[in-house]
């Protein structure tokens, strides 16, 4: 009993001892960020996204009306200074901030959304100077009551669509959402689409693919106990299906976030919702089969605060993802927390250590990740109401363990890799990431996707499988360094021979589709993204080779029929 009772001891203290190394220590003043947002009520958004391009993370702070948007440019050091960016309308209201290649041209657009003076779309010209291009894309210049948006790419055809999500308090402004025409233009294709035509007081929304099938699906938080939560499934043809019911998501609460991760690391991707005290937050695990499990009171991360923002991240680096969540609550009622950290126990339960985040005390909303040194230790930063500053919760954890950081840069997709599934083996354990733009609520986190790797100093392999289809994958990677990864620049399966039973295609095609079977190939097709006809071939051999400069660049479907099957794959045109 005695050897029990000292093993039992050894382990509780070796928790303890692990969980109180984590420490974060407010820097904004320190770090060259001093500023408010105001005092708007239900906060304003933050964006931790490295604007200007130069590998180092900045912070973008919506701010209430009669205030500038604040900007803030990472010297690269790990401070920052205060940006003057020449934005029309620049002194309302906004209520989130995105940074979004929308364009495809290589730097960051910046979309800023207002519910009082009308959302603002600003082209960069490549060297932070804006044109506000709202009405000339296309897009509402009007008020209608907009609360947060996000990017996501819903036909996979490598440029960013737009759904803003509307806070109508008159039940008439319903959500929208805007198909890029690839051309600097968005078309409103809400009705085609099936999104609800009404208004459900929508705070956010998150692009994700809760199904892997390679499609972007939406999930929208709606505020009020008789407001549902959507899940809009994608069924790629430019349409959607509020699956909620039948997926086991559709919560009726006062629903403020949006906060997607993989906190067991199964390939899932998982869903956070904040909520009031009364019922607490919900978290939502993906069980891979179309479904998902309300899995708050097991992993212990119910709040019961009125909570706002979260945000995961891997705070420690132990290979597991953490637990941030913001409250409007300023501590002063010991039963209503103003913001808790769980720490992930890596078992499917998370725990609430007493260290770090002294003097978390603020009415707060939004929060956002990034790592303002390139340490690789990633660092929270936290929008307060009240006229008080912002939080910068440096990362002051002793850095025991090892990191990776990723970036994408995508080639046939969208420009910023959003929408891609990041998987990493670490000594035969793996983690995931997707990358999202427009999250949490109202919030932007860093464009960087950050992995921890605990004591082990190479991972396996990193394997992206963007939305066009391209899977890049790369062995043996050394820790404690930031990559970008080009699409296609480290093919599988692409640029070289790409197998299935039988046949045999090179992908991604340029001027010509070839490819060749063990069997007598009798006919080919060739369809768009859409599911147009745009080839067809009649052949009596085993190999063929057929014209296709003339097509665009983009994503195709090829249908083989030989001697007894039909095959599918999923083209590149370069």
């Amino acid at each position: 009993m005695k050897i029990f009772n000292c093993v039992f001891l050894f382990l509780v203290l070796l928790n303890y001892r692990v969980t109180a190394q984590i420490d974060f220590v407010n820097q904004a003043t320190a770090l060259g960020v001093e500023m408010t947002a105001g005092d708007l009520e239900y906060g304003s958004g933050i964006s931790f996204c490295d604007f200007n391009s130069d590998g180092w993370d900045d912070i973008s702070i919506a701010t209430s009306s009669g205030n500038q948007s604040e900007f803030y440019l990472n010297e690269q050091d790990g401070t920052f200074t205060r940006q003057n960016f020449t934005l029309t309308d620049n002194n309302v209201q906004g209520r989130q901030i995105i940074w979004a290649d929308y364009d495809n041209d290589g730097d960051k657009d910046l979309f800023i959304i207002s519910n009082l003076n009308g959302n603002h779309l600003y082209n960069n010209n490549g060297s932070l100077v804006f044109t506000d291009v709202t009405a000339a894309a296309g897009l509402p210049t009007t008020n209608i009551e907009s609360w947060g948006a996000s990017f996501g790419d819903i036909n996979n055809d490598g440029y960013l669509d737009i759904f803003i999500s509307n806070r109508d308090e008159s039940f008439m402004q319903p959500n929208l959402l805007f198909l890029n025409n690839q051309d600097g233009t968005f078309t409103d294709i809400s009705v085609s689409a099936g999104i609800h035509t009404t208004s459900h007081l929508s705070f956010c929304c998150a692009f994700f693919d809760y199904n892997n099938d390679g499609w972007q699906d939406i999930y929208v938080a709606n505020d009020k106990d008789f407001n549902e939560n959507f899940l809009y499934h994608n069924n790629g043809d430019n349409t959607f299906t509020n699956v909620a019911h039948s997926a086991g998501v559709d919560i009726a609460i006062d629903a403020m976030s949006t906060t997607i991760g993989d906190y067991n690391n199964d390939g899932w991707f998982d869903i956070y919702v904040t909520n009031t005290p009364i019922g607490g937050n919900a978290f939502f695990r993906n069980n891979g089969d179309n479904t998902f499990t309300n899995v708050t009171e097991v992993t212990g991360t119910d709040f019961h605060s009125f909570a706002w923002g979260a945000v995961f991240l891997d705070a420690d680096n132990d290979m597991d993802q953490d637990l941030y969540v913001s409250s409007s609550m300023d501590g002063s009622v010991p039963v209503l927390p103003s913001a808790q950290f769980y720490t992930n126990a890596g078992n499917g339960t998370f725990s609430t250590p007493d260290t770090g985040f002294v003097n978390d005390d603020r009415i707060s909303h939004s929060n956002a990740i990034g790592d303002v040194d390139n340490d690789g230790y990633p660092e929270i930063i936290v929008s307060n109401s009240n006229n008080e500053n912002v939080f910068i919760w440096k990362n002051q954890t002793p850095q025991d363990n090892n990191w990776l950081k990723l970036n994408l840069e995508g080639v046939v997709s969208n420009k910023d890799g959003i929408g891609s599934r990041i998987e990493i083996s670490v000594n035969g354990e793996k983690q995931y990431r997707y990358t999202l733009c427009g999250e949490g609520y109202i919030s932007q986190n860093s464009n960087s996707e950050f992995f921890g790797l605990g004591t082990n100093t190479e991972v396996d392999y990193v394997k992206v499988t963007w939305l066009s289809g391209v899977i890049d994958y790369i062995e043996n990677v050394d820790g404690n360094q930031q990559i970008t990864i080009v699409e296609g620049s480290n093919p599988l399966s692409i640029s070289e021979v790409e197998t299935s039973p039988k046949l045999f295609v090179k992908n991604p095609v340029s001027e010509y589709l070839e490819g060749y079977s063990s069997g007598r190939i009798y006919e080919i097709r060739l369809y768009g993204i859409l599911g147009d006809l745009v080839k067809k071939s009649k052949i009596n051999t085993n190999s063929f080779k057929i014209a296709v400069g003339d097509l665009k660049p983009g994503i195709y479907f090829l249908e083989v029929y030989d001697e007894k099957n039909r095959y599918f794959k999923r083209l590149i045109k370069k």
